[in-house]
Order: C-alpha cells, then sequence, then structure tokens
C-alpha cells in the first residue's frame, strides 16, 4: 500500500503530457525545465534540444527555424518543433566624415557639405574625402566597423544608418552637440539570430 501511494505520488508530480499529440504537448511547454521533462519521458521520440546560430547552416529546415519567434510551434513532416529561446541582434556598419560645429559655422558646415559630395559624385573615393575632411583625427578612413547600439555613435548616426540601405549617403546632425555627419552606409545590416529549439519526432 505504501509504494502504491508513492508511485502515485510521483505520477502527479510530474506534469501530465499523456494522451495528447506532440504538437499539443510542444504548446504546454513554457520552460527548458519542462523540455527537459518531455525528453525524459519520451525517448522513442528521439526528442533533443538544438542550439542554432545565423549562418551555421543553410538548410531549408533551418531558414524556416530562423524566421520563427520564441514560443512558435510548428511541424514539419513527422517532426514536430518548439522555439525555446530567441535572441536576434543587428550589427551595421558606414563610413563617415565629421565635421565639427564647434570650430564651424553652420555657414561653413554647409558649404563642406557641398563641396565633398560634389568630389564624391565625380568619383573621388568616400574613404580619401574622410582622411581629407573630417575633423575627429580617426586613422580608419572613417570607417566605423561593425556597431551596434550606442555604445561607439550616438543614437541618431545609429538610427540613420539603420533606415537607409547599403551605398546611400546621407546626412546626420547632433544639433545639441554641434556635431555633423556625412555619413555612405558600406555593407548590408549583418542580422544574427541564436535560438534554442526543442526538436521531437511525432506531430
Amino acid at each position: 500500500m505504501k509504494n502504491s501511494l508513492v508511485s502515485l505520488l510521483l505520477i502527479i508530480s510530474v506534469p501530465s503530457f499523456a494522451q495528447l499529440t506532440v504538437y499539443e504537448q510542444f504548446q504546454k511547454i513554457t520552460t527548458m525545465q519542462q523540455a527537459q521533462q518531455y525528453i525524459d519521458a519520451n525517448p522513442t521520440l528521439k526528442p533533443v534540444i538544438l542550439h542554432v546560430k545565423t549562418g551555421t547552416d543553410t538548410s531549408l529546415i533551418l531558414k524556416r527555424l530562423m524566421k520563427q519567434n520564441q514560443g512558435d510551434v510548428f511541424s514539419v513532416g513527422y517532426v514536430t518543433y518548439r522555439i525555446m529561446e530567441a535572441s536576434e541582434k543587428v550589427n551595421y556598419r558606414a563610413n563617415y566624415i565629421f565635421l565639427d560645429g564647434g570650430s564651424l559655422s553652420n555657414a561653413e558646415i554647409d558649404s563642406l557639405k557641398k563641396i565633398i559630395l560634389q568630389k564624391n559624385a565625380a568619383g573621388e573615393s568616400f574613404e580619401k574625402l574622410s582622411d581629407e575632411y573630417t575633423m575627429d583625427g580617426n586613422n580608419t578612413h572613417g570607417d566605423t566597423g561593425w556597431f551596434f547600439g550606442i555604445e561607439m555613435m550616438p543614437k541618431e548616426f545609429q538610427e540613420a544608418v539603420k533606415n537607409h540601405k547599403k551605398g546611400d549617403v546621407f546626412f546626420v546632425d547632433v544639433s545639441d552637440k554641434q556635431w555633423h555627419y556625412i555619413v555612405k552606409k558600406t555593407y548590408d545590416d549583418d542580422d544574427k539570430k541564436d535560438i534554442t529549439v526543442l526538436r521531437s519526432n511525432g506531430r
């Protein structure tokens, strides 16, 4: 009798996945602990936790996984997936020429902007123009490198780069600091996504 009672308590203490389809069970799983309980309880379905990063594989199923959001559940054939965790980070890259409004008048800055754009349109490289005109002393030909957030550039700069496409040349003004930029977006956005997936045979 005592052993029967212990067995009953053990059954009650474990989340019940019985008599539900895999898809229905996956909809009820919200934590990694529950995912591990499912794996332990269903070895014949070969469940597994996958950790996937952008660029690690080009297979069609991983491309589909990368389009999902955290909490999504879907089946492909007789395999079911749940996105347990998902995080995304987008990096940007551009070249710039910095003009200091604390040293130049607005008229001088406007004049320089026109001169620089004309030279660039005539074929002079943006990198060379940055070396010639930038006022922040950078030695990278104005290349920001890959950046995310405002740890390197002002938020106005990041937002402007984010909203333009590769090859665009545009102005960014940070009025409260009298900072002025001429910017060329030099790369497409580098979108990186990491996901943790619960995968199991069955639907």
